[in-house]
């Protein structure tokens, strides 16, 4: 199946992404309100990709974010080293008492019947600052760059984000890359800078040079403003709805070669059924359905992300690269945290069939 992708097949750097790096704190199952205690995990879904194709597959990684010289910046800078990734890094001064900051997400796990519960404190947050000029692209792709990634959040934080990675967009475009860019919308952060209308203007000026697309239904129509399906889906499992919005999205969007999304059936916080589909080139390819027992579900959708591109990138066809998407999503659900405690070898296991037996 020809993906319709260029590939380069070397360079500097197998992947580079473009976002704001957050910090997460996590109480476990405990409620926000009962929390005694959290753990700290380093995010942003720009750089879960990143930290996974660096520390499961082992590729060369990098991201280009917004860094605050305090110690919450270091604390952050430190996680990225640790995974492997490079950070290209716009930094800004603190000035000790209102930032600008790193932003916060609180996220516990649920447990059960009940929900995990997630908030924000992205108050005066670094990375909303940074705009075009902010990066030195032509230095950054010098070396070469395959792949390139950004995300909606991202575009959504302010006003010149999304100009920001428009810029950069055209500079990997013009350096060779592949392009991606995962829809994500974020009705709540849209709000503050326009809107549906607005984000619909600034998605679909990004999605102009993007090859590569993630994002389910209610995704495309309203980061894309692309028309529904005309029927609902039988089941959440059902990609049906999702492959007849294709034609649409092409025709709007006719540079767009692969659009890919996870299927997800919750049944408990802790039990989900799973999937993962892409429409690739005009064609359609589908992983299996796989019930999980899932311990930390957040990261799970980048988790399958950048096990798709991974596939892609080391030259599996189609076919194979939503298995190991799917397979890699599946089992960072198993690990606390936004991003990869896998190997290449256990993904590739499970993508090809296996089970829970014990290794010995």
């Amino acid at each position: 199946m020809d993906t319709g992708l260029q590939i380069r097949d070397s360079g500097a750097f197998d992947f580079v992404s473009l976002g704001a790096l957050v910090h997460r704190l996590d109480p476990g199952v405990i409620p926000f309100r009962k929390a005694t205690g959290c753990a700290i995990h380093v995010s942003g879904g720009e750089f879960n990709c990143a930290a996974n194709l660096s520390d499961c597959f082992g590729m060369k990684t990098g991201i280009a974010s917004a860094l605050v010289d305090y110690p919450i910046g270091d604390l952050i800078a430190e996680r990225v080293r640790a995974m492997g990734v490079t950070g290209f890094y716009k930094h800004f001064p603190h000035d000790g008492v209102t930032g600008p900051n790193m932003a916060t997400v609180y996220s516990d796990r649920g447990y059960g019947v009940r929900a995990p519960v997630v908030f924000y404190n992205r108050s005066n947050e670094a990375a909303a600052r940074l705009k075009p000029g902010d990066f030195d692209w032509n230095a950054i792709f010098a070396g070469g760059v395959r792949w390139f990634h950004s995300g909606g959040i991202f575009a959504a934080l302010s006003s010149t984000t999304g100009e920001l990675i428009v810029e950069a967009m055209r500079a990997a475009r013009k350096a060779g890359a592949v392009t991606s860019f995962d829809l994500n919308f974020r009705e709540k952060l849209w709000r503050i800078f326009g809107g549906a209308d607005r984000a619909v203007a600034v998605v679909s000026r990004i999605v102009e040079h993007v090859d590569v697309l993630v994002g389910n239904e209610e995704d495309l129509q309203k980061g894309l403003g692309v028309r529904g399906p005309e029927m609902a889906a039988a089941s959440k499992l059902d990609p049906s709805a999702f492959f007849g919005m294709m034609e649409h999205v092409h025709a709007r969007h006719p540079g767009v070669k692969i659009v890919a999304t996870t299927l997800r059936d919750v049944h408990s916080t802790n039990r989900h059924s799973w999937s993962a589909v892409a429409w690739v080139n005009g064609q359609t390819v589908a992983a299996p359905t796989a019930d999980l027992d899932v311990l930390d579900r957040v990261g799970g959708g980048d988790g399958f992300a950048s096990g798709f591109f991974y596939g892609l990138l080391s030259g599996a066809p189609p076919e194979e690269a939503i298995k190991l998407g799917w397979a890699h999503g599946a089992l960072l659900t198993t690990f606390p945290g936004d991003t990869t405690m896998s190997s290449v070898e256990q993904v590739r296991a499970f993508a090809a069939g296996g089970s829970a037996r014990i290794q010995r």
